[in-house]
């Protein structure tokens, strides 16, 4: 189950497969690991080394010395969760399968730990269904674990702790008494005992357990049960003295005080061991409070951007929304008691610290009167961090005593982009109808009205759907509104910022999807860029391309005040102290988009790094965002602090980030069970020169007349010539020497699978080749950072199910290479969800074979298929002749094999095989 790289390592995480699933990630991975003590390490690879189940079920019941680090404290806070409500089921002698069934979570307190979780390897794959199913799995395997203890919950408990002793045995009751004003209140602290013949535990008054246990015979026992009421007594000095009086074995009437005093000490009863039932309306995380309500945003904006001004209104309410007067709220603060009755509910009150909360929200007030309140600091409000000059900004109090709420105009704006779906908008279908040659699906769609909705506003957004989702169509779809909506007046140019290895890709989509887009790539000599200096004229040009790398390289880009600015695989902005993403940062556009399919929610740095793109300032700078995260951990205890902070980023970006995944239940049924996609490859100046010197050599052995096999024999070299120098030249060369940088392929295979890894699923790799089977493995394993498998004709018989066992585990072997006709059937792959033709086999029936070893039966997700092809070669023009109508592709692919190619004339082979040179610079027609 684990991947231990050495002895010596510290560094784990508890992370999420796409299956939901946890495991102990122990990959050293310095942006992602979380360092422990050595022996901490041992003792928590030791808690998972049977299986995550049982892992995550120690990890709540077992006593750690030490604070655990982000990943773990939660996890770890969601089986104390778990462990907490089974010992409130009553009589813990005994706990049947039948009695863990009844256990169903509170649903508030899993949405609350959702929206704290840190950012996690895996954490786009966190969501309640994900830790309802968890919960399950707890409920089955807190049942066997139970079994050597004979379902006895109180000696397992103990056996991973003796604090665990005696827990829930003890139930401190309070309840409201409406028919006594003067004490309305009412108390019972009672205990669980099995009675014979009853199968359920009954709860009797404590009082009786002292005629139960008379006699020193069961003193013992009796102190045992008491047990958890003396630690109560040692922290609560309530407790203490209902003790010492002996009134906590007698029914109690009590008064507001008294009742107040027992609420507030309820957490240091429950960490005793004692159950405490109270009023529903009473959570000793969030007591009922007064509360200052401030509303930001009730009148609509006359501006756009995150620059447009807010309105800001303050009120007084309770915890139901009843709101109080100026007066009402004057008598809170001027009354003597702590715990009040106002309008039917009771309330906690602190007249200091409600009346510092006034001051503060009063101060922020007369600010924003001078200064206005623009959009981008309104939403940081809204989420606890306001970049205001006031200091107590986050104070403890601020946040308990006041909460912001959305404006009924604000509300409408941000409900528009955290649920697009239901926007819905006829005009801009009716101008994607006749403009874009595709219909979208309806999660398309939702997604260009989301970035048509940021257009208008003027405000920037990240698109992180899934790989395969169609993120290249959707930016295509808003670029053709921005041209042809009727409000759209002659704006400036967009700019695409792109990786050189996906100008192909972009260009084969708009050539398909919007041909009347007028594109100018920035990109290579066929630009007409003569210096990097030269500002060509983009007068009658909608978008310009170009690459991450030209960005640091031509100036005149930081000139022009582009309409949109869209960066694609934004990932590789996620560096903020690069020059490359410094420059891109300081480029000047109305409108920001980032794409990327590689989680968001896997690393906070580089949420910022993105986000200070996308919207600058929302997170504030890297300074601001640190301290502020350091801040607040600091007023809470760390793991409530963390949690708090991690709430805040996750409310302040959550209307900027459209995030959909393949295993979504809104998106799977609206997939194809497979999708398939040509992957564009450059070629390297040395593929270049290569395949041209190749193109001579055919022409020079063709002008020799050969005739039948000897020409077929010649043809077929040639094709296999062409074939491996797309591949990689060293595979033609032979000097093994495979450098990345000098294949478009490997260059293409990286980024394809950088981003498999981050979302940690699996990928068959299909070659042709078995001598580049090594190379591509050596390869992978560096970008996977675990080893892969491969296969091929020379391997055994009875190795190849070993190999397909293996690759099957859930956790092991992230990639598998086989070659084309080896493992082109008869294995069963559904563990993959991602399938790469590194090379074509041109026989559509074959490849097929091949990507249904992770398509068929047994296959829970939907695939992928990436089909790589480098442009203006061979493989480009045969995958035009295989997808055309054309007699001639009939013709030519009738067999299926490279062989139907030499039936070709000399003049045929030629222009099918020599190099389309404009198609290579990544030229179109402006």
């Amino acid at each position: 189950m684990l991947s231990v790289i050495s002895k010596e390592n510290t560094s784990l995480s508890l992370s999420i497969l796409p299956s939901g699933h946890l495991y102990l990630y122990l990959y050293n991975d310095p942006k992602n690991q979380e360092i422990f003590p050595f022996s901490l390490a041992e003792k928590l690879k030791e808690i998972f080394s049977k299986n995550a189940s049982i892992g995550l079920l120690r990890l709540g019941v077992t006593h750690f010395e030490a604070p655990l680090p982000p990943t773990f404290s939660f996890w770890q806070s969601f089986s104390k969760l778990f462990v907490t409500e089974v010992c409130k089921l009553s009589g813990l002698d005994h706990v049947s399968s039948q009695d863990l069934a009844k256990l169903s979570p509170v649903i508030s307190d899993v949405d609350e730990l959702l929206i704290q979780a840190p950012f996690m390897r895996g954490g786009e794959y966190l969501n309640r269904d994900m830790m309802l199913e968890l919960w399950q799995e707890l409920r089955h395997t807190l049942t066997n674990e139970l079994k050597p203890f004979q379902g006895n919950l109180q000696n397992y408990l103990k056996a991973h702790h003796a604090a665990w002793n005696k827990v829930g045995r003890v139930c401190f009751h309070l309840a409201e008494n409406k028919a006594d004003p003067q004490k309305p209140f009412a108390f019972l602290a009672t205990y669980t005992t099995r009675l014979s013949g009853a199968s359920d535990a009954k709860h009797l008054p404590l009082g009786s357990a002292l005629k139960e246990y008379a006699g020193d015979d069961k003193r013992a026992q009796l102190l045992s049960l008491l047990l958890p009421v003396q630690k109560a007594s040692e922290g609560s000095l309530f407790i203490k003295s209902l003790v010492e009086t002996g009134s906590l074995f007698h029914p109690q009437a009590w008064g507001s005080h008294e009742a107040h005093q027992f609420l507030k000490d309820i957490p240091l009863m429950e960490e005793a061991g004692v159950i405490v039932r109270v009023p529903n309306w009473w959570n000793p995380k969030r007591p009922p409070r007064p509360q200052i309500t401030v509303a930001v945003g009730n009148a609509s904006t006359s501006g756009v951007g995150l620059t447009a001004l807010l309105d800001f209104n303050m009120s007084y309410t309770l915890p139901d929304g009843t709101t109080l007067t100026q007066e009402e709220l004057q008598d809170l603060l001027e009354s003597q008691e702590q715990f009040v009755q106002i309008k039917g509910q009771w309330v906690q009150v602190n007249h200091d610290k409600l009346q510092q909360v006034l001051s503060h929200w009063t101060g922020i007030e007369r600010q924003v009167k001078k200064e206005g309140l623009s959009f981008s600091e309104g939403l940081r409000l809204l989420a606890g961090a306001s970049g205001t000059q006031t200091e107590d900004e986050t104070s403890e109090s601020v946040v308990e005593w006041s909460k912001v709420v959305e404006g009924s105009w604000l509300n409408e704006m941000l409900t528009h982009l955290r649920h697009p779906e239901k926007i819905g908008n006829p005009t801009l279908e009716k101008i994607l109808h006749a403009h874009l040659h595709a219909t979208l699906r309806p999660y398309q769609l939702s997604g260009v009205q989301w970035l048509w909705w940021l257009y208008t506003l003027r405000l920037g957004g990240c698109l992180a759907d899934d790989m395969g989702l169609g993120k290249t169509i959707q930016v295509l779809s808003l670029l053709m509104l921005a041209k042809y909506h009727p409000s759209s007046e002659k704006v400036q140019p967009n700019l695409l910022i792109v990786p050189a290895s996906l100008i192909g890709n972009w260009q084969a989509e708009i050539l398909k999807f919007v041909p009347d887009l007028k594109v100018w790539i920035a990109h290579h000599s066929g630009t007409g860029i003569k210096t990097a200096k030269d500002v060509p004229d983009l007068s009658q040009i909608d978008l310009v391309i170009t690459t991450y790398s030209y960005v640091t390289r031509l100036p005149w880009l930081s000139q022009f005040s582009w309409n949109t600015i869209v960066l694609d695989e934004a990932q590789n902005i996620k560096n903020p102290m690069a020059r490359q993403t410094q420059v891109i940062k300081k480029l000047s556009g109305c409108v920001r988009f980032a794409l990327t399919g590689t989680p968001v929610e896997n690393r906070l740095l580089d949420l910022w790094s993105l986000f200070d793109f996308v919207a600058p300032g929302l997170l504030g700078s890297s300074r601001v965002f640190s301290n502020y995260g350091k801040k607040i951990t600091a007023q809470e205890n760390e793991r409530s602090g963390e949690g708090k902070f991690y709430a805040a980023i996750r409310q302040l970006v959550s209307p900027y980030i459209l995030r959909r995944l393949k295993s979504d239940k809104s998106i799977i049924a609206d997939l194809p069970d497979k999708t398939e996609v040509n992957a564009y490859c450059s070629l390297s100046k040395q593929q270049i020169a290569l395949y041209q010197h190749a193109i001579q050599e055919l022409q020079k052995s063709l002008n020799q007349n050969m005739e039948g096999i000897q020409r077929r024999g010649v043809v077929l070299s040639f094709i296999t010539r062409f074939k491996q120098i797309c591949n990689h030249p060293s595979q033609w060369l032979g000097h093994g020497d495979y450098k990345a940088a000098e294949s478009g392929k490997f260059l293409r295979l990286r980024e394809i699978c950088e981003e498999i890894t981050a979302k940690q699923e699996k990928v068959l790799i299909f070659t042709q080749f078995r001598e580049i089977i090594p190379v591509l493995k050596n390869f992978l394993e560096g970008i996977f950072g675990q080893e892969g498998l491969s296969l091929h004709g020379q391997t055994a018989v009875r190795d190849r199910m070993k190999l397909v066992e293996a690759f099957q585990s859930e956790e092991r072997f992230p990639f598998f290479i086989l070659s084309l006709k080896a493992g082109g059937t008869g294995l069963n792959l559904t563990n993959a969800s991602q399938v790469i033709h590194f090379d074509r086999w041109w026989n559509p029936a074959v490849e097929n074979q091949a990507t249904d070893r992770a398509y068929r039966i047994g296959q829970k997700k939907n695939v992928l298929v990436h089909k790589f092809i480098c442009q203006g070669t061979i493989e480009d023009k045969i995958d035009a002749l295989i997808g055309s109508k054309k007699d001639l592709s009939n013709e030519v692919l009738a067999k299926g094999e490279e062989s139907s190619l030499t039936e070709l004339t000399n003049s045929e082979l030629l222009s099918m095989m020599s190099l389309d040179i404009h198609r290579v610079l990544g030229e179109t027609a402006a």
